[in-house]
């Protein structure tokens, strides 16, 4: 199963032919898929979900109709087990970028934070989770694809938001803080993070 964010609103991609009678469910063989996320984000439709026998072929579909935009972000700690956060458009984000050609999506990954925060001795520990979410560039929807790795550094130098690129703050924050920054966040963004952070504090959507 996939979850594709439209703004904040998941569609749905899996295997099951019917996930309950609140979700309109649509062939994504038969599905015009720009069609149905205008609709997705005008508010017309609430729950989306497009199936496929084979689930190899949930993605393949929805890339032949949107061109793909890879990214990659960290979820970076210090030593004080602090999360950096950045500030964007009203929200709290994590770092993240579109890849480049000929370097690596962990490269990718790496520059992107050194770049929107100012943190360096950026070590890679795992890949968390890939994000999918539609955005609209000059008119088209695309489909952003983010990789996202969980990074360690004992940087304690100044943080630098990249201001160039919209990014007001750049911020460092323990688990109650970060919790409340999740609050003002994007759903893709709360679901790199395991339900036993939030602890009574449920954030995910069912």
């Amino acid at each position: 199963m996939y979850k594709v964010f439209v703004n904040d609103v998941p569609i749905i991609l899996s295997t099951e032919k019917s996930l309950g009678a609140k979700y309109t469910s649509i062939s994504i063989k038969k599905a015009k898929i720009k069609s149905l996320i205008k609709k997705v984000a005008n508010g017309e439709i609430a729950h989306l979900h497009l199936y496929h026998k084979k689930e190899e072929k949930l993605l393949k579909h929805l890339k032949k109709k949107l061109k793909v935009i890879i990214a990659g972000g960290g979820l970076v700690k210090n030593p004080q087990d602090e999360i950096l956060f950045i500030y964007r458009n009203k929200k709290w984000d994590l770092p993240k970028g579109k890849a480049e050609k000929m370097e690596t999506i962990e490269e990718t990954s790496i520059r992107e934070v050194e770049e929107e925060t100012g943190v360096r001795n950026l070590e890679i520990k795992h890949l968390i989770d890939v994000t999918y979410h539609v955005l609209k560039r000059k008119g088209k929807f695309k489909l952003k694809e983010t990789y996202w790795f969980e990074m360690a550094t004992d940087f304690a130098g100044e943080l630098i938001p990249q201001r160039d690129e919209g990014i007001t703050k750049a911020k460092w924050k323990n688990k109650k803080k970060a919790k409340k920054a999740l609050k003002k966040s994007y759903a893709n963004i709360r679901l790199l993070f395991p339900d036993d952070f939030f602890e009574d504090e449920p954030i995910h959507e069912a």
